[in-house]
């Protein structure tokens, strides 16, 4: 039995000032003892195609036990709240695993999260999030567990799962929890998601456009197929799978230096020498600056082979026939620990997976082998509908949705180059100029910031649990989408947090972030 494509109904459009964005205003759960409240949810819940598994009354403060083979056995809880634990049958051979946290001190807005990776495992990072800034909040394993893709051997609804249906499940059914315990709906329904997570909620806007009045999706996985294809060619460049027989292969520690080299030559484009590579676009990397001379030892310099696995590097990908595939690698990024997932001499763990059990159906497979027939077959199946490139936000927009995008100028997993191409797509769908646009999609490219969080950029502001630097919507990405949403206050700008404290305002695409001798302004972007 297939899961219905259920829609809500919202309430009519609340003036700002009837539900404050962050006071002491609640929403109390009735009976009034949440206790008692939360435990009568087991009995009186009765949910279409669902299981409730376990209800449970949490003290703030407390630290909970977690399930699922994903490494974390417990997690902390900041705010005291109920747990509700389900299980939704999608399909008769298909089941998503999720948890709703209902907040004692609820402002009326519910909040569902994504996931990471392969997308097996429940984020109660984003849920004790959520809930700490008063969302009813819930989050889901996306239809498998862990995040090891032998679960899509053959199974082509858990395959959907994770592609499109697990965050409209989780939706639907945490939306009728949360009414359930309130005793009323929620007024506004948001979403908040980074990389995979990213991708969903661009899913979400493009499938289900009345699931959410505001999306915040980070680093999104779009164009998925073509991104597994680039992060395949990136390794291929130095010699995946079998770098011993490859004079191509750049060994670990030479990626310091080849780190070195690029801000030499690229870190003062934007006008001050800081460690950041404020546009990565404007980077003109010349590896041949480290080729081996007379005097130069092998592990401070490259040889003409290495220096072409560069040249391949921090270019685009391109097609059997010289079609964009995926912008280049970001000069800056491979100074990022996790660029050493893609230049460790092997090819990367998401991609085989995806390939060997999603596309092929095939454990054997010979990735030596790999090249344009496979991505082209990627591209013929597309399983699932991943790929998840459409710049049709046309009935989000029109129900009054926003979409809120960020992107790390150092992201070493997703280059940052793709949501700009994200951006120009919808222009072209939508006919929409950029301030058209700017009415309901908003990018902001974050300098110095690797793949959703980290860096030495300014990277802390809101957009996930640990970099929640300030509760205001000037430096928190997810109340700014609250003020957007329920305010009509558009953000110009997000103020970002440095590890050190200094902070930094990030311009919305296509403006750009200029050096005034002072401090970087945002400007009309001439370049971009």
């Amino acid at each position: 039995m297939d899961f219905p494509d259920i829609t809500f109904k919202f309430l009519p459009k609340i003036l700002i000032g009837s539900l404050p964005l962050f006071s002491t205003s609640t929403w109390s759960p009735k009976p009034e003892e949440p206790h008692a409240a939360c435990l009568a949810l087991k009995s009186s819940l009765k949910l279409e195609n669902s299981t409730i598994t376990n209800v449970s009354y949490i003290h703030a403060g407390s630290t909970i036990d977690t399930p699922g083979p994903c490494g974390v056995e417990t997690t902390d809880v900041q705010t005291a709240l109920c747990r509700v634990q389900f299980f939704t049958n999608t399909t008769d051979t298909s089941s998503v695993r999720a948890e709703a946290w209902l907040p004692d001190e609820w402002y009326g807005r519910f909040l569902a999260t994504g996931n990471g990776g392969l997308g097996g495992c429940i984020d109660y990072g984003s849920l004790d999030y959520g809930t700490s800034l008063h969302f009813a909040t819930v989050g889901s394993n996306n239809g498998h567990e862990g995040n090891d893709g032998i679960v899509f051997l053959n199974q082509p609804e858990v395959v959907n799962d994770f592609a499109f249906r697990a965050i409209h499940v989780e939706t639907v059914i945490g939306k009728q929890i949360t009414e359930a315990y309130y005793g009323r709906p929620h007024d506004k329904a948001y979403y908040l998601g980074c990389s995979t997570g990213g991708r969903q909620g661009t899913q979400a806007a493009l499938k289900y456009p009345n699931d959410f009045d505001g999306i915040l999706a980070g680093a999104p996985a779009t164009d998925f197929n073509h991104l597994l294809h680039w992060a395949a060619m990136l390794g291929r460049a130095i010699g995946a799978p079998n770098p011993s027989s490859s004079p191509a292969f750049i060994p670990p520690a030479m990626w310091k230096v080849i780190s070195a080299e690029i801000l030499q030559q690229c870190d003062g484009v934007d006008g001050v020498l800081d460690g950041i590579i404020s546009e990565p676009d404007l980077c003109v990397f010349r590896p041949e600056r480290l080729l081996c001379t007379s005097g130069r030892t092998l592990d401070s310099c490259l040889t003409p082979p290495q220096v072409a696995a560069l040249h391949k590097i921090y270019s685009p990908v391109h097609g059997r026939h010289g079609d964009l595939v995926y912008p280049r690698f970001d000069p800056g990024a491979e100074g990022d620990p996790l660029a050493l997932d893609l230049f460790s001499g092997q090819l990367s763990f998401t991609f085989q997976d995806w390939l060997r059990y999603a596309v092929l159906n095939d454990t054997e497979f010979d990735f030596s082998n790999y090249g344009f027939d496979e991505l082209e077959l990627m591209d013929a199946i597309n399983p699932g509908g991943i790929a998840t490139w459409n710049g049709n936000f046309s009935a989000f927009r029109d129900r009054g949705g926003k979409f809120l995008t960020y992107h790390g100028r150092s992201d070493p997993l997703i280059p940052s180059g793709n949501s700009k191409r994200m951006y120009n797509l919808l222009a072209y769908t939508l006919r929409a100029p950029a301030s058209a646009l700017d009415a309901f999609y908003r990018l902001f490219l974050i300098p110095g910031m690797g793949h959703c969080i980290g860096g030495p950029g300014a990277t802390r502001f809101g957009q996930v649990s640990h970099a929640n630097a300030l509760n205001a919507s000037s430096h928190n990405i997810l109340l700014a989408l609250v003020d957007w949403v329920e305010g009509g206050v558009a953000p110009d700008t997000i103020i970002g947090t440095a590890q050190d404290g200094a902070t930094r305002a990030h311009c919305r695409y296509p403006q750009e972030s200029v050096w005034n001798g002072d401090e970087f302004v945002c400007m009309p972007g001439l370049r971009s």
